[in-house]
């Protein structure tokens, strides 16, 4: 264990759950030295209003030179082959920076259920790119049911979010003989089949809250299909890149509260698309699954930006001085942080412990999830409050934390129902699921 890892806490340090390897402090190390550079509240305010809503050249370095875009897939698609813990650690760091980057829509959404759901020759197309930080992807999901598609909130099987049968949401057709007869003659534009079940695939609807969605080369899109009658959610693929714009497919980048967090509302107008993988396939499985693991890196995220905050309004306490001497000396002042403090380190250790596990348990990820966006939410709040007249300024960096605290319960959310999943699952009140 090295000193930063057995150092009693400080600002601006931080005091692992439990011992990490060469390789993951490392990782660590080159990680925050590149953020220190190019993600000061500074640098992320300029990134967000870029048309990216990221800065292109710390997204190249983190993917090409650190290799964390394909920091959990496997070798042989061009990846690191490391698994959730390393990925988690690195989510920590770009929580503490609030960096805005690919990261989490590409590699955290997307990657797990391309690699889980598409064929061979898919993978093949795909995964070397998102490894290599060339292609980045976005999960577009309809309406606002981020959480619920992915399990966290409530049981994805259950209830009818990817469209409710025949309206609503985001609808998918197979294409017509004469359709596909008019792609074979280049008259249109086509998804596909791209080893998805030998068809192509139209869209047609809307997705909200689609983070990355504006600015991603590839959409992973859950759409239903079948009416009634055979009523199942499909994922599909649509590719939106320069010089191959998908035909009817209208992005569009929506205000968000958490400028670092950039979203976008998707529109399918008849929108060429290609089936992820082959039918039958586990759909609503691989988007829980995906969930599961997903709940512990926003998880660590929220503590990194909690840990962060923390260390800021330390220090601020630290060298503002009321009375003849400085604010955080006083009695009260020591007992609000030192609540934030444990509120944070348990969260961690909830955090590292599902990252840990060989497969995280159906409710590991989210109660992690749960204790992390509380803690944040605490921390931003008593930060805002600690900094005095200067910490209410919109022009802080004290509301980034606040303003991401919010964002991500809204988005993951809220905080009741991660915990009322969690106890459904494991039969806390009656019977588990």
């Amino acid at each position: 264990m090295d000193a930063a890892d057995s150092a009693p806490p400080a600002a601006g340090t931080t005091s692992p759950a439990a011992p990490l390897t060469e390789e993951q402090r490392e990782i660590r190390r080159t990680l925050r030295d590149l953020l220190a550079e190019r993600a000061g509240p500074r640098e992320n305010r300029a990134a967000t209003a870029t048309p990216q809503g990221y800065d292109p050249g710390l997204w190249a370095r983190m993917a090409r030179t650190l290799g964390l875009a394909g920091l959990a897939l496997p070798e042989e698609y061009g990846g690191v082959g490391c698994g959730p813990a390393e990925l988690a650690l690195v989510c920590e760091e770009t929580g503490r920076a609030l960096a805005p980057s690919p990261l989490l829509a590409t590699s955290v959404l997307t990657a797990p259920l391309l690699t889980a759901l598409g064929t061979p020759a898919q993978r093949a197309a795909l995964l070397p790119r998102l490894a290599d930080g060339g292609l980045t992807c976005a999960l577009a999901v309809p309406g606002t049911a981020l959480a619920l598609a992915l399990g966290l909130t409530g049981d994805n099987t259950a209830e009818s979010w990817s469209g409710g049968g025949r309206a609503g949401g985001v609808q998918a057709r197979p294409v017509t003989a004469a359709e596909a007869e008019a792609e074979a003659d280049g008259a249109t534009g086509g998804g596909g089949d791209g080893g998805g079940g030998g068809r192509g695939w139209r869209l047609y609807g809307e997705a909200a809250q689609v983070v990355d969605g504006h600015s991603a080369g590839l959409l992973l899109v859950a759409a239903h299909t079948g009416g009634f009658a055979r009523s199942r959610t499909l994922l599909l693929l649509v590719r939106d890149e320069p010089g191959a714009p998908a035909p009817g497919l209208v992005r569009t980048r929506t205000p968000t509260l958490d400028l670092t967090r950039a979203q976008a509302t998707v529109q399918f107008r008849d929108t060429p698309a290609e089936l992820l993988g082959e039918e039958p396939a586990d759909v609503l499985g691989a988007l829980a699954a995906t969930g599961r693991t997903a709940a512990v890196m926003i998880a660590a995220e929220a503590v990194g930006a909690a840990r962060e905050a923390l260390d800021r309004t330390v220090a601020h306490v630290g060298a503002r001085e009321q009375f003849g001497r400085p604010v955080g000396s006083f009695q009260a002042v020591k007992h609000r942080l030192a609540d934030l403090y444990v509120r944070i380190e348990a969260a961690r250790s909830l955090t590292h412990c599902a990252a840990r596990e060989p497969g995280p348990g159906p409710e590991s990820g989210p109660l992690a999830l749960a204790h992390a966006l509380e803690a944040l939410r605490a921390t931003a709040g008593e930060s805002l409050q600690l900094h005095g007249g200067i910490g209410f300024t919109w022009e802080h960096e004290a509301h980034l934390y606040f303003k991401r605290a919010a964002s991500d319960e809204l988005l993951f959310g809220p905080v009741r129902r991660l915990r009322a999943r969690a106890a459904e699952r494991t039969g806390l009140f009656g019977e588990a699921v």
